[in-house]
């Protein structure tokens, strides 16, 4: 199962993440998330992170035209969406694509075979945070999403308390981590980290 840490802003929490062999690191490029990060500052992180992790921009409602300058700026190597972008849209994009929707009460599944992406990643639908709400969902809504999607990721909530149930019970390609392994916005526990991986290492398959 891959795992990606999301929401780095310190070169420290990138190399410990890296260092416990997570998959994919993810840099918030939403200004109004309070885990932002400036390209030019990821930038800097990018450049001192060891081969083979994967690093993807989160994006919210940008203007393609930014996102493709923020990518070359960063040297990310992966786009994840977490706004209202159409299939239009993330089709216009020039690296691989995640794109998030967000889980309602009415969610409907049939919005992801729209989508010819990457990767789909579900999380917490949330009235005024479109960049990840730090809670769960119903989890039945992403096993059925499993049927429908080969690769996909599920966030929402996710720490050392619930993690061994959510991939025992939802069996997905990827878990996106954030809040759950923080000690505050924006900067990570390294504690919480390692105790996640361990868990996901051990029954995630």
């Amino acid at each position: 199962m891959r795992i990606k840490i999301c929401g780095i802003t310190r070169l420290e929490d990138a190399r410990a993440a890296a260092g416990l062999g997570v998959d994919a690191l993810g840099f918030i490029f939403a200004p109004q998330s309070p885990r932002y990060i400036s390209p030019i500052d990821a930038a800097e992180i990018i450049r001192r992170l060891p081969p083979f992790v994967s690093r993807v921009g989160v994006f919210v409602d940008e203007d393609p035209r930014r996102v493709i300058e923020a990518a070359q700026v960063s040297g990310i190597d992966t786009i994840q969406l977490h706004g209202s972008e159409t299939p239009r849209y993330c089709a216009s994009m020039p690296l691989p694509v995640i794109k998030a929707l967000s889980v309602s009460d009415d969610f409907d599944l049939a919005a992801i075979a729209t989508y010819k992406t990457a990767g789909i990643l579900l999380d917490t639908w949330d009235p005024e945070r479109k960049g990840g709400s730090g809670r769960t969902f119903n989890w039945q809504v992403a096993i059925d999403a499993c049927r429908k999607c080969d690769s996909l990721i599920l966030s929402g909530g996710l720490g050392p308390s619930n993690i061994r149930e959510a991939i025992e019970t939802v069996c997905p390609y990827a878990v996106d981590l954030n809040s759950g392994v923080e000690a505050g916005p924006g900067v990570k526990n390294h504690t919480k980290m390692r105790e996640v991986v361990a868990v996901i290492r051990k029954f995630g398959g």
